[in-house]
């Protein structure tokens, strides 16, 4: 179970990191399409009829953001009730309150673009603390039970 839990932290962080990259390449493809003198606005958007390289960014960015990290970070939590590592539910849950954060700034940005540097910021955090969950879980030792003394004589 540890190196399960293991693996989904590292596939929520690869998550992030796919996620910034495709939006990037999106965006650098709609600069890119603008200095050739193209308009984007409000009809093309709807029409999705855009042409333009980097245009697949968008549905990745939104998929993995919406859909592979969110049930990533869910698994995450539920492996971490079988894992017998100290404090791998916390760092679990922490994983997953970010992600719900995350998913909630991405949403409202349209509304309020400013809650874009907090999305960003945020995406930080979801992988640094994936990074730190899933590094952690290989350094912890089992946590046992006490065992009784077995040079202990009852009576």
């Amino acid at each position: 179970m540890r190196r399960t839990y293991s693996i989904i932290a590292w596939i929520v962080a690869v998550g992030v990191a796919v996620q910034a990259a495709s939006i990037a390449f999106a965006l650098g493809g709609v600069a890119h399409y603008i200095q050739e003198g193209h308009v984007v606005d409000k009809a093309l958007v709807e029409s999705r009829q855009a042409n333009f390289v980097g245009e697949l960014g968008f549905p990745i960015h939104g998929i993995v953001g919406g859909m592979v990290i969110p049930v990533a970070a869910l698994a995450l939590l539920a492996v971490a009730f079988f894992v017998k590592v100290r404090a791998a539910r916390l760092w679990a849950a922490i994983v997953l309150g970010l992600v719900a954060l995350q998913i909630t700034l991405g949403y409202s940005i349209t509304d309020v673009p400013y809650l874009g540097l907090i999305h960003g910021a945020n995406a930080l955090a979801v992988l640094l603390t994936a990074v730190h969950a899933a590094l952690r879980i290989r350094q912890s030792r089992t946590v046992r039970a006490e065992q009784p003394a077995s040079d202990v004589i009852a009576t």
